[in-house]
């Protein structure tokens, strides 16, 4: 064969190859298709043209592989439907749209100029009805309200947006998301159903302070950095030594007041306690941590310390690997030693003390373990020591393999207390583990649902009866899940109303009781406001004002124990 003929052969086996490039990458059309592309193609514009209803512009694109069978049509100005659309019914467009492969665009649909389509989107602007149950859906009417997309909008594939949708100018709707309800203009929206994730453009984000609760949060932050000063002084002791803090006036000083009063101040004021110098209450806290095992012992009485118990859960002393840990981080500090106790830990220990855990009977203790192990770990991370090798994977594992996938959590319901012990126990096993090393969790949607149905609870949820711990123990979760998209209006509404409760139980100058102040529980000593409660509450009013949309009013973002950032990753 002559080397001309061996061109030719290659040239049409090339053509062959490419014949449908240009059906399925419409956007390359104006740049490189031949005459006769150029003129095959208007001839089936002008063919589409001549249906009744239709009107396409000279310089679009349909694609011949594309199912065009609109009884209304108009494309804008340099607009292209791709090979495999489906487009049935009233389609408008405005200019420069794309609809690419295979998306399903039905129903009364109207475009607005530069609408980007994902392949495999479907736009249904109709429904079937099936409101008789005695009458097939497919026998029943159709009804159409219509759906209508902005300009400057961005649809990724796989896509669905549902009938009555209305997606405003500038937004992005990202793959895989499932719109059932109009998307504001400038949102980045995803999941399913879709929910806002961020903003494309920052000035389209409604205001807080324009909504009533949003009001109300910002309200109760400007009171609380207005009288953090004064909270503060109310839990201080002066001393020769110093002086330490206290959870409430004339209780004794205990590790935790210490670095509560850390954290609130960071908070609100930005800044260390004023009441003792920094580098003093980092010494200080340094000092308290037991060389031998890492682990920090209790205060007595009189404020001196009395040594850890041996081992890792010497219950007066493990939280402070939590409260210390993340008291010293926010002091710009760290842990003088390692958390011996758990560094040395083998894999097969770690499983033993796992199994020991009592889940069933007290899933909240059980959570309370897995939280300090794994702070441990996070700890020992940042000095360097990573550990038994296996310990990490062995913990993980474990608990990935015993989640129940009924509830995604760990433990069972109990009759005196229905789902509290494990909510409360998912989130601090989760806490220390999934949320503080950004590990996904197993089952989030099922997480959702068991919190939802917690959270209908009178005995945990009614206003008189709420406290910090449980509160906090739902909207952790939910917002730790809050990706999923499972369920968010429902998830939205619950932390409005939390929210609202929430910011009830504040007393001036003083801040939060561990338990909502009310007429009958008066006189109870967790009611009195104090350190913890404070620093716990104002933690867990961040999250539900995130879910609830209204975080900014805050101008606040949780930094030590309770912050939502992940400190990094463990696993590459």
């Amino acid at each position: 064969m002559s080397k001309e003929s061996r061109q030719e052969v290659a040239s049409s086996a090339t053509s062959d190859v490419d014949r449908n490039r240009l059906d399925f990458s419409p956007w390359l059309f104006a740049a490189e298709a031949t005459e006769e592309q150029r003129s095959r193609q208007a001839d089936f514009r002008g063919a589409l043209n001549k249906r009744a209803g239709c009107a396409v512009e000279d310089d679009c694109f349909v694609s011949e592989l594309a199912s065009v069978q609109n009884d209304t049509l108009r494309l804008g100005a340099r607009t292209t439907v791709a090979a495999g659309a489906y487009l049935t019914d009233e389609l408008t467009t405005g200019r420069d749209c794309t609809i690419n492969a295979y998306t399903v665009v039905r129903g009364r649909i109207a475009l607005g100029d530069s609408v980007r389509i994902g392949a495999h989107t479907s736009l249904l602007g109709f429904n079937h009805t099936y409101s008789d149950p005695d009458t097939e859906v497919h026998r029943q009417p159709l009804t159409s309200v219509g759906i209508r997309v902005g300009d400057d909008v961005w649809i990724g594939s796989h896509v669905v947006i549902l009938d009555g949708v209305q997606v405003g100018d500038r937004a992005v709707v990202a793959a895989g998301a499932v719109v059932t309800k109009d998307v504001p203009a400038g949102a980045i929206v995803g999941g399913n159903p879709a929910r806002v994730l961020k903003w494309r453009v920052p000035g389209a984000r409604p205001s807080a302070h324009t909504d009533e609760v949003g009001t109300s949060v910002a309200d109760l932050a400007d009171r609380a950095r207005e009288q953090a000063g004064v909270l503060l002084d109310r839990c201080f002791t002066p001393a020769s030594g110093g002086g330490l803090f206290v959870d409430t006036p004339h209780a004794a000083p205990t590790v935790r007041a210490q670095c509560d009063a850390v954290e609130i101040s960071y908070l609100l004021l930005g800044h260390a306690p004023p009441q003792v110098p920094r580098d003093d209450l980092v010494d200080r806290l340094r000092q308290w941590q037991d060389p031998r095992t890492g682990m920090v012992g209790p205060l007595l009485p009189d404020g001196s310390q009395r040594s850890p118990a041996p081992g890792l859960f010497d219950p007066e002393a493990d939280y402070h690997v939590l409260s210390v840990g993340y008291a010293l981080d926010l002091l710009g500090s760290r842990f003088e030693h390692p958390v011996h106790v758990v560094a040395e830990a083998r894999p097969e220990e770690i499983l033993a003390g796992l199994d020991r855990q009592p889940w069933a009977e007290n899933a909240w203790g059980a959570g309370n373990w897995v939280d300090v192990l794994s702070t441990a770990v996070r700890w020992n991370l940042a000095l360097g020591v990573p550990g038994q090798p296996g310990a990490v994977e062995a913990l993980f594992g474990r608990l990935l393999t015993r989640a129940d996938s009924s509830t995604g959590m760990w433990g069972s319901p109990r009759a005196e207390d229905g789902l509290l012990q494990i909510v409360n126990g998912f989130y601090r096993a989760s806490r220390g583990t999934f949320a503080q090393f950004g590990v996904p969790l197993p089952y989030p949607e099922r997480v959702v649902d068991t919190v939802l149905t917690h959270a209908r609870d009178v005995r945990v949820v009614r206003p008189e009866v709420q406290n910090a711990c449980n509160i906090l123990d739902i909207a952790h979760p939910l917002w730790l899940t809050r990706q999923s998209g499972h369920r968010t209006d429902e998830v939205t509404e619950l932390a409005r109303t939390l929210l609202t409760n929430a910011v009830s139980h504040w007393t001036d100058r003083q801040g939060f009781g561990f338990r909502a102040p009310h007429r009958t529980t008066a006189g109870m000593a967790k009611t009195v406001p104090g350190l913890q409660g404070t620093e716990m509450w104002l933690a867990l009013i961040w999250y539900l004002a995130d879910l609830a949309g209204v975080s900014e009013a805050l101008g606040y973002r949780p930094r030590g124990v309770h912050r939502p950032e992940p400190v990094g990753t463990l696993f590459s």
